[in-house]
């Protein structure tokens, strides 16, 4: 039996990588589901290749103008919301001593700003009872380099897991953060980095992981999916790390 039949689920960053993932695992499960990009070509992309069953609305999570499109096109198109997967994320990665102020508002509006409005403009739409995913990540409980403000804006989210927990709790909604590790995605290359220092990154971590390798974008869609169904009726407030066993021993 499908997990998610008649439901409703919004995935911001759903074009590529685990969003994309998670919107086709979505639909195979019976989900009606809209996805964010703010790339107008990846998402006409993800749009055909997922086919009936998923729409697109392209816009910046970080700019509220677009967030207020979003929530109106959902309300328009389906009336209200079951699972929101804040998913967008990203930001530009330095030490200490080299990340500008530019840097860190871009890293700062998309992952923490652009995702406590993502949820705050949905919410009115969202049945009691429904779920909010948060995607945090590993890198908010490990001291990586050149990761510091990357790594706040994801602890701040595991914490807003925790305090709209009980903000909602009257409501039944639940909400529960999504950790990945080392997932192979684009996520360090449009931050960024060098080819050189994307490899230099991956062969320093690969060896520390106890499963040997990467994830998959499909492994978190899975993931997401316990998050997102019935299958985790009585999980609220948790970080569910998914990481191959990296920051676990």
């Amino acid at each position: 039996m499908s997990k998610l039949t008649g439901k409703v689920a919004v995935i911001t960053g759903g074009s590529t990588g685990m969003g994309l993932a998670t919107a086709r695992l979505f639909v195979a499960q019976g989900a009606r589901v809209v996805i964010t990009g703010r790339n107008k070509a990846s998402l006409d992309a993800a749009v055909a290749a997922l086919g009936d069953g998923v729409e697109a609305v392209q816009g910046d999570i970080a700019n509220l103008a677009d967030l207020d499109r979003l929530r109106d096109r959902v309300a328009e198109a389906h009336g209200h919301v079951d699972v929101i997967f804040a998913n967008a994320g990203g930001g530009v990665f330095g030490s200490v001593a080299d990340v500008s102020e530019a840097d860190f508002d871009r890293t700062v509006d998309t992952n923490l700003k652009g995702t406590f409005f993502t949820v705050q403009k949905l919410l009115p739409l969202m049945r009691d009872g429904g779920s909010i995913i948060l995607n945090t990540s590993i890198a908010g409980s490990k001291g990586l380099p050149d990761f510091s403000v990357y790594s706040a804006t994801k602890a701040a989210l595991r914490s807003f897991a925790r305090t709209w927990t009980t903000d909602l709790k009257a409501r039944r909604i639940r909400v529960n953060a999504l950790a990945p590790g080392q997932i192979d995605t684009e996520i360090m290359r449009t931050a960024g980095l060098t080819q050189d220092q994307v490899d230099g990154f991956i062969a320093q971590v690969v060896p520390q992981i106890p499963l040997g390798r990467m994830g998959e974008a499909a492994e978190i869609a899975k993931v997401a999916l316990f998050l997102a169904s019935d299958d985790s009726s009585y999980v609220t407030g948790i970080e569910l790390t998914v990481d191959g066993g990296w920051v676990q021993v």
